[in-house]
Parts: C-alpha cells; structure tokens; sequence
C-alpha cells in the first residue's frame, strides 16, 4: 500500500514538473464554429496558420467605437462560417497584449486587418454585422466568375454589392483577365460573360466585342468601357485606373485607398461639395478625367473638410480651385490658374491641365498648422497619447523639483506636514488617472 502510494506521489509530480505549454490552448485545434475567437499571445499565430481567411479586430475594452463593433462581429460570425470557404472572425485585445499590437503597427482602435493565408491587409469596409458579412464574401470567391446568361449577369452584380468596383467581360476568355483577377482581388470584382443579349449590350453602353466593362456600384453605376487592345500592358493601365471612379470625392476613406496609386492627383477644392455649380463642375471634370488617365481627378468640399482644404494655400484664394497634389508634402500650383472662376469652367479646366502639362508651375508645401487635423488622422491616438504622457511626466518631474527646493528653506516640522500634504494629494492624483481615462 505504502509502495503504492510513492508510485502516485511520483506520477503527480512528473505531470506537474511538465511545461505548462503542454495543456496550452495554443495546442488545441481551433474551429470555425461561428463564434468570434478570442486571441492572445499564446494562440495567435496558430490561428493565423489555421485558417486561410480571418478578419482580426485589434481592441481596447476601454475604446467606445470597439464596444460598438463587437456585438456587430458576433452577429456576422455564424454567417461567415458557414461559407464554402468559411471566413473567421477573431478579436485581439491590443491595449493588454502590447507586443501583438506593435507588431501588427496598432496604433488606433479598433484597427482591423484581414489575413489571406497569413497576409495581413488593412480592412477599411462596413462595420454593420449584415454589410460586413456581404463585404468579406468578396475575398473568397472565384477569381474570376463566368457568366451564362442575362440573369446570371443580373445576379452577380446585385450579388457583388456597393463595395468593390465590378469589371464584365464580354466576349473574352476567361484567361484573359485571370491573371489580373488573381492580382486585383482584393479590391475589385471580376466577370466573364459568355451568354449575353444585346438588350446587355444597350444596358452597359458597348456597341461591340470584345469589350470590358468597369461598374462602380456606389458612384451612380458610373462605367467606362475598354475595346482593346488586350495585351496585358493596356489592359493592366486601364484595371488600374478604373479602380476609381472618373473623379473621386476625398474623405478619410478615399484618402486611404489613394496611398497605393502612384499618380499625382488632380485636386479640386470647393466651397460645398454637395452645391448644385459642384455637381455640374464634377460632369465637367469627368470629361477632363476621360482624356487625362494619368492623373486622377478628386475633389473636397471646404464645407465639409475645412482643414484638409485649407492644407492647399491661401484660405483667401477664390474658390473653387485645383492643385496638383502628389499624395504626401507638396503640391503644384499652376500660374495664371490659381482659381477656376468665370461663368467657363470647362475652359479653365482645360487651361489649367494645359498650363501643368507645359510647366507653368510653382511648387508649394502642403500647410503646417492647418494640417493637423489631417496628419493625427493618419498617425494614429497611441502615438497622440504618448506624446500627452511625456509631457505631462515632464511637467510632474518640474513640479516635483520645485517644491523640493521650496522644502529646503522650511523648518522640519513644517516640512513634514508640507510633505504628508503632498503625500496624500499624489495618492489622490494617482488614485483618479486610470488607463481607462483613455480616449479612443
């Protein structure tokens, strides 16, 4: 019995003497069961390498936009999941599992990437559980989707939504533009279209084949049409710069998306972007864009984005007005074309492309302190809350010094009363800043 008992003793402390890591969650197989996986340290990577798509949300408890989005995760979840190749939704607390979130360059919340096959990708889409769910469908779909018919043609453009831009080929193979599928997946969709009527025809305004056409959904189904030639340089040039509209209206989302397009920009500041003379300016610029592929067109409304607006110049100078922007610090202003003004605006647009093309040009710095508001968009509010931390620590050391040396000249039982007081107004202090003082 006695023998018996030294058996167990030295059995419990062999599997207690094993390495926690042995029952680690991380060693557990993950699943996707429609519930949003919750991921640390310890199981990340393993849910990286597990699934070849998963929407990751970088959080903080304390972050108010992140309390609203989880409930809207938990609703997409099941529908994900239950694709053909289902996609998964996990979440990240970043404000706890620091290294993680370096690692991944977190520095707002909630920041949310998807990984295809471990690449991760920044996602700027919806965040409503139903649009969401019709979003991430996009990035496991066939490369390139053939159609049979009208009705199919009807179905996948409905079925494609707002988000992305759509490209139909009509009378092309799909070789054609596979590779480009396989390219460009991730931000548009792609179709081949073997059975069509002309009534498609007369609908997408081609009058022959083969043709390409680009959609975009969310700008009042704007197309352009492509004939030819199909060599892949061409055909590349004009999937590149169709992915945007004819012009494009700036917001903090169209500025993220324009970081991977290498073209200046075109830009048009105006006193209200929702006016009915900027409506009819846009149709002008359209028309400018059409003939000028290599710049894209954009426009900003001083109503709505006063400080980007007024990053470009003179706040004095008579809008609208158009600048040549290069994405980053500098801009162009052409001379003789500061202001598009007079009752000819398609001949002030076409002055001003003219004088850029020849030139005439004065290179200008984007505005320091009106550009704030722009610039603490892009860098992110950890690094903002850093720099309030390091100067509120420089002011506490300076305070502290002084009332040291203030100390000095005082009596001791003075000084200890002075030092009690400041004693327990520190412990006041400490006790009312807590991490979740933070704003998101």
């Amino acid at each position: 019995m006695q023998r018996s008992w030294q058996v167990l003793v030295v059995f419990l402390f062999l599997i207690s003497a094993l390495p926690s890591s042995s029952f680690s969650s991380a060693e557990l197989p993950l699943t996707a069961d429609g519930k949003v996986l919750e991921l640390d340290e310890s199981n990340f990577d393993l849910a990286i390498s597990s699934f070849d798509y998963i929407l990751v949300d970088f959080y903080a408890p304390w972050c108010g936009h992140c309390k609203r989005l989880s409930p809207e995760l938990d609703a997409a979840a099941p529908q994900l999941a239950k694709l053909k190749e289902p996609v998964v939704l996990a979440k990240v607390n970043a404000d706890k599992f620091t290294s993680l979130a370096k690692k991944y360059d977190v520095d707002a919340y909630p920041t949310i990437k998807i990984f295809m096959h471990g690449v991760p990708v920044d996602y700027y889409g919806p965040r409503k559980a139903e649009l969401l769910a019709r979003y991430l469908k996009k990035f496991v779909a066939p490369d390139v989707s053939i159609l049979e018919s009208d009705s199919s043609i009807n179905e996948f453009v409905e079925a494609a939504g707002p988000f992305f831009p759509i490209y139909l080929g009509f009378g092309l193979d799909e070789s054609v533009i596979s590779k480009f599928a396989i390219k460009y997946k991730k931000k548009a969709w792609f179709s081949v279209a073997k059975g069509f009527s002309e009534d498609m025809m007369v609908s997408y305004d081609f009058d022959k084949v083969p043709a390409l056409v680009s959609i975009h959904p969310n700008y009042n189904n704007e197309r352009s049409i492509f004939y030819g030639p199909f060599e892949e340089q061409f055909l590349e040039e004009f999937i590149k710069q169709s992915l945007f509209p004819l012009v494009l209206p700036i917001n903090y989302d169209t500025l993220k998306l324009l970081k991977d397009d290498e073209r200046k920009i075109a830009l048009t500041i105006v006193e209200d972007d929702g006016g009915d003379q900027t409506k009819n300016l846009i149709n002008l610029l359209k028309a400018a864009a059409s003939a000028n592929r290599d710049l894209v067109f954009a426009y900003v409304g001083a109503k709505q984005w006063g400080e980007f607006a007024d990053s470009f110049g003179d706040k004095k100078t008579t809008l609208p007005k158009m600048v040549i922007w290069d994405g980053e610090d500098d801009y162009l202003m052409v001379t003789g074309s500061e202001s598009i003004i007079g009752n000819d605006h398609a001949s002030e647009i076409s002055k001003f492309i003219e004088g850029y093309r020849e030139g005439r040009t004065e290179k200008r710095r984007v505005a320091g302190p009106a550009f704030i508001g722009f610039i603490n968009s892009l860098i992110g509010i950890r690094t903002v809350y850093i720099i309030v931390i390091i100067v509120a620590g420089i002011m506490l050391y300076q305070n502290l010094t002084k009332d040291d040396n203030e100390y000095r000249s005082i009596d001791t039982p003075a000084r200890d009363q002075v030092e009690q007081t400041s004693s327990s107004t520190s412990q006041v202090e400490r006790t009312e800043y807590k991490a979740g003082d933070k704003e998101d």
